[in-house]
């Protein structure tokens, strides 16, 4: 899960060269690491995980890498992986990214979505962004770090989950039964962060995430005695339903804003033009300016930034045609801000539903988190990454509007920060989960650089 900045900026940069060999060895040895990855499918229920995870094993034992555990879990796997510092000078660090990715059916794309592409400048693939180029920098820069003698000051422990995109079940036990082997003084997710360019060469800015909504669906049911459609009933449980999905959709949680939300707000603030910028600097001034706060969320560019959103998603009801319906079921899925309980939001959906609706917790994912402290350290450490290929690039905190593994992590107390240094033209690249996923030829690049260059400074 990843969300790009959109921060209206437009630096003195050139266009971003699209093609780009690779100019060493372990540049070469990268592509050919994520090519080998994108032509596994490591989608659930294909059983594909153990080729992948024996993939990157191979990888990381070729450069003397070799305190890998792999463990066995609901279908799939998880790695910890872990680089012991000869003596250790501070606690550790955990690197992580996702080793699955969402289904992709051949009818849907233009090519076989599981055949690595290389094409006008791009990698083509279901995972190029989401999230196996995170995965394969990771990789390549503890490779390219033993392989140079860098002797690290910290134990390095890596976390690759295989079910990121469904249950979270690896992150849920790292966090729980195996913590004692990931336990670290924070986490850099490859899965989160990253920059956007226009298709003019604009540089808009590169985001670190230290914030993400809590995810929770669910269920409205309303029951019904039913009876035969002949004869209609002044109570229907689909109608009964549809009012109040009505309710919902018109329901409006209260805009907050947290130390992450207002740090990337007033960067937009500095720079934003029109209605949207006068209602951004207006919020940052006062929280409660309700109004102000409502003209962001409305902008599409922000949907989800100020405040709990809540939305229908699925729909279920009756059982024949020609009777009236006893149950109807509508899911609906919330993504609940940092800091407000799972508990509260559901409490509000029930007044809504009233007392003929049933409101029950359908699924969850991660515990209810706060926005991590943005640390000058990592912070500084992804600026000067960054900026090593993008001279004055603008670092800005986001929140992410949907939730990754990091989650499980904030919520027992180890920060998080999503540290991605890929970057994509927006919106032209924005497909993950989509059709036709693809990265830049040059961002896959300069991603293996800014990793190296990141872990390196703060691991030395």
């Amino acid at each position: 899960m990843r969300n790009l900045i959109t921060l209206g900026l437009t630096l003195a940069l050139a266009a971003p060269a699209f093609a780009q060999a690779p100019s060493d060895k372990w540049k070469a040895a990268g592509r050919d690491l994520f090519e080998k990855s994108i032509n596994i499918p490591t989608v659930q229920g294909r059983g594909k995980m153990p080729e992948q995870v024996a993939l990157l094993k191979a990888a990381f034992e070729s450069v003397g890498i070799t305190d890998i555990d792999v463990k066995d879990h609901d279908d799939t796997q998880t790695m910890i992986v872990r680089w012991k510092a000869a003596t250790p000078k501070k606690k550790p660090i955990l690197l992580m990214a996702h080793m699955d990715v969402v289904e992709a059916r051949r009818e849907d794309w233009s090519f076989d979505p599981f055949k690595f592409r290389e094409e006008a400048g791009y990698f083509y693939g279901r995972g190029t962004v989401d999230n196996k180029a995170g995965m394969i920098a990771i990789v390549n820069s503890l490779q390219r770090l033993k392989s140079s003698g860098f002797k690290p000051k910290r134990d390095i422990i890596v976390l690759f989950t295989g079910d990121e995109e469904t249950i979270g079940k690896g992150a849920e036990l790292a966090t729980t039964k195996w913590l004692d082997q990931v336990r670290a003084e924070y986490a850099l997710n490859s899965d989160a962060g990253g920059g956007g360019f226009l298709k003019d060469g604009s540089l808009q800015g590169f985001g670190i995430q230290a914030a993400e909504k809590t995810y929770r669906t669910y269920s409205f049911t309303v029951r019904n005695p039913g009876g035969h459609s002949s004869r209609p009933r002044q109570d229907n449980a689909i109608y009964e339903l549809a009012s109040v999905l009505k309710k919902v959709e018109a329901f409006s949680f209260v805009p907050k804003l947290n130390e992450v939300t207002k740090a990337y707000f007033t960067e937009r603030a500095k720079v934003e033009k029109g209605p949207l910028g006068d209602a951004i600097r207006r919020w940052v001034a006062d929280e409660k300016d309700r109004a102000a706060a409502d003209v962001i969320e409305n902008d599409p560019t922000e949907v989800g930034t100020t405040r709990t959103r809540c939305v229908a998603t699925r729909l279920d009801g009756g059982h024949a045609d020609n009777a009236l319906p006893q149950m109807a079921r509508a899911t609906v899925n919330c993504r609940i801000l940092p800091g407000e309980d799972p508990d509260f939001v559901k409490a509000e959906l029930t007044k809504l539903g009233g007392a003929g609706v049933e409101v029950t917790v359908a699924d969850a994912f991660g515990a209810p988190t706060s926005a991590s402290p943005l640390r000058p350290d990592v912070v500084g450490a992804y600026t000067t990454a960054v900026r090593k290929k993008f001279p004055g690039a603008p670092i800005i905190p986001q929140m992410s509007t949907g939730a990754t593994d990091g989650v499980f992590f904030r919520a027992i107390g180890i920060p998080v920060y999503g540290v991605g240094g890929e970057w994509l033209i927006v919106p032209d690249d924005e497909r993950a989960h989509g059709r036709d996923e693809r990265i830049p030829m040059k961002s896959f690049f300069d991603n293996l650089d800014i990793w190296t260059d990141m872990v390196a400074k703060l691991a030395g």
